[in-house]
This record gives structure tokens, C-alpha cells and sequence, in this order.
């Protein structure tokens, strides 16, 4: 395949890929290529669209690339998909979501201890959403049952990785956690 074709290849699939496609995906089409030539081609590609102040841009996101829109393009999709609904999540599912997110794996015992709350209902929610999966049993008296993240919640959230999630530091305030202002009854 002429190099001129493979730029075009590679954002076909990157345009008909409903998730983030990992460069080995992308390899298995372009079996002439390695991961480190089509890496160039999609940096090359994201160039030729910021050059031309094109309506995309290639993003890296859960371990592949992704194409979306640039910010500076929002309003114009905001009042396009105003009349769509977008399933949100609730704060208890957030709430939830978070402690996971920080401390997985973690057991449901673990945090509805940190909730306070039964989180049963919550859980299940995250899982049949897929953002959430059992990533296994905690070696402990009953094995329970482990929660982790998946690759579907670094999409959702728009992360490379774990590690981009905003550090505990980042929530602290005079070396304490923000508590909730309590309201006296």
C-alpha cells in the first residue's frame, strides 16, 4: 500500500471505529506497517487537521485513538444535540464511581463502610453500564467480591489512563479532606 493511501486508511478506521482502536488493531490492517509508523501517521494526520482548522482532531484515550471535535466547535454540537438525551449518572453512582475509581479493587463492604450507605442498587448500575466489573475475590473470610474500573470508564471520562485522574492533593485543603458542611437540625 502506497504511504499516500495510509494516512486515508487510518482515519477511514478511525472514523468507523466506535471505540478507542489500538495501534495493534490498526497493524493487523496495515500488516506492512509497525505501531511506531502508524503512531507517526495519526501525529501526522492530527497535524494536517490542525493546519487546516478542520472540524476533527485525533485524541490518544484508554490505551488507543479516538476521533473527536475540538473544543472551540462545542456550542455548535451543543445546539446540533439539544434535543438529545444523555443518560447521566447520579451523584450516588458518582460518589460510588470515585471510590472505586481511587481505591480499586475494591469490596462493596469497603465502600459502603466510606459511603455510609448500602450501595447494592448503585453498584449494580455501574456494572450493567459496563463502566464498573468484577475484577475478582478479595482473599479475605468469605471472598468477596472485588469492583474495578474498565476501559469503558476511561472513555466515558476521557483519560489515557488511571493516571490521569486528579490527585488526592488536588482535593485536599490544609492537609484534611473537604468534609461536607453539616446543617444543625
Amino acid at each position: 500500500m502506497a504511504l499516500d493511501n495510509t494516512q486515508a486508511v487510518v482515519e477511514a478506521l478511525l472514523f468507523a471505529s466506535d471505540k478507542p482502536l489500538m495501534l495493534e488493531q490498526i497493524r493487523d490492517v496495515l500488516d506492512n506497517l509497525t505501531t511506531v509508523q502508524i503512531r507517526k501517521v495519526i501525529e501526522d494526520l492530527n497535524l494536517d487537521y490542525e493546519a487546516q482548522n478542520r472540524g476533527m482532531r485525533v485524541i490518544e484515550v484508554a490505551g488507543g485513538f479516538r476521533l473527536i471535535t475540538p473544543v472551540n466547535l462545542a456550542p455548535f454540537l451543543k445546539k446540533f444535540y439539544k434535543q438529545r438525551k444523555v443518560e447521566k449518572l447520579s451523584k450516588p453512582s458518582l460518589e460510588t464511581l470515585a471510590i472505586i475509581a481511587y481505591k480499586q479493587p475494591v469490596t462493596k463492604l469497603e465502600i459502603e463502610l466510606l459511603r455510609n450507605v448500602n450501595v447494592d442498587g448503585v453498584v449494580e448500575s455501574l456494572l450493567e453500564k459496563g463502566i464498573v466489573r468484577v475484577a475478582g475475590r478479595k482473599n479475605a473470610p468469605g471472598r468477596p467480591l472485588v469492583f474495578a474500573t474498565t476501559r469503558q470508564f476511561l472513555e466515558h471520562f476521557g483519560l489515557k489512563s488511571l493516571e490521569d485522574l486528579p490527585k488526592m492533593e488536588d482535593f485536599l485543603q490544609g492537609g484534611k479532606i473537604d468534609e461536607p458542611q453539616k446543617v444543625a437540625q
